[in-house]
């Protein structure tokens, strides 16, 4: 992949810092959690500078190995009783907060789709409206949590929506991978989201996002 503006790596550099420390803080500084996010940030780094992921020829088949792990995770987590209690102690207005990040993943993106390494409907140009989460998240923190005057069915129904446009954007960038994109008329392929550090989007604060939104849902429901 070019090299692209130094800017890029900075903003997604501290984007992922970000990530790292909110969910750290949400899950009350757990250094064992801690521990285990940057061993996964650091291997799925490793493999991607190894250059495992940018093989356009083997890319599609070997993208889910970026976070099928991870969901995998996810569902262990949700369906185990110490999983549940492990979720259910997360801070839910530091989950809520998390989404934040998304506004820096968008200007990001935006950025690779004027080098030309990924599609038009990956970004807010497209068909990616995930930006509104990034937006509305303060929003939601400041009067769910701090002035307290939205009701929680009002916090329930934003995560709902944030958990679909999300889907949405991964929907997209699975569709646009190299061996795909021409089948369902994406203009170029996906090729950013192989290559260091830009793979930490889809092995980390994907499923980091996804996971604070789920473990808010859980929540908010619990106190229906």
């Amino acid at each position: 992949m070019q090299t692209l503006p130094f800017y890029v790596y900075l903003v997604f550099a501290a984007t992922v810092v970000a990530a790292i420390w909110l969910f750290f803080k949400a899950a009350n500084y757990s250094r064992s959690f801690l521990i285990l996010l940057l061993s996964w940030i650091l291997f799925q780094s490793m493999l991607a500078i190894g250059g495992f992921y940018n093989n356009s020829a083997t890319m599609t088949s070997r993208f889910p190995l970026l976070f099928l792990p991870a969901l995998l995770f996810l569902v262990y987590r949700f369906s185990t009783k110490s999983g549940r209690t492990f979720i259910d102690g997360l801070d839910l207005p530091t989950l809520t907060l998390i989404s934040v990040v998304r506004i820096p993943v968008e200007l990001v993106l935006y950025w690779l789709l004027v080098h030309k390494t990924i599609p038009e409907a990956m970004t807010f140009h497209g068909s990616n409206f995930d930006i509104f989460s990034g937006v509305t998240a303060p929003l939601i923190y400041y009067f769910g949590f701090v002035k307290k005057t939205l009701d929680p069915k009002v916090i329930l129904i934003w995560n709902v929506i944030c958990l679909a446009l999300l889907v949405n954007v991964v929907s997209n960038a699975l569709l646009s991978l190299p061996g795909r994109y021409g089948l369902f008329g994406y203009e170029r392929p996906n090729t950013a989201l192989g290559f260091f550090p830009f793979i930490l989007l889809p092995s980390f604060l994907v499923p980091v996002v996804l996971f604070s939104m789920l473990a808010s849902v859980r929540q908010l429901l619990k106190k229906q």
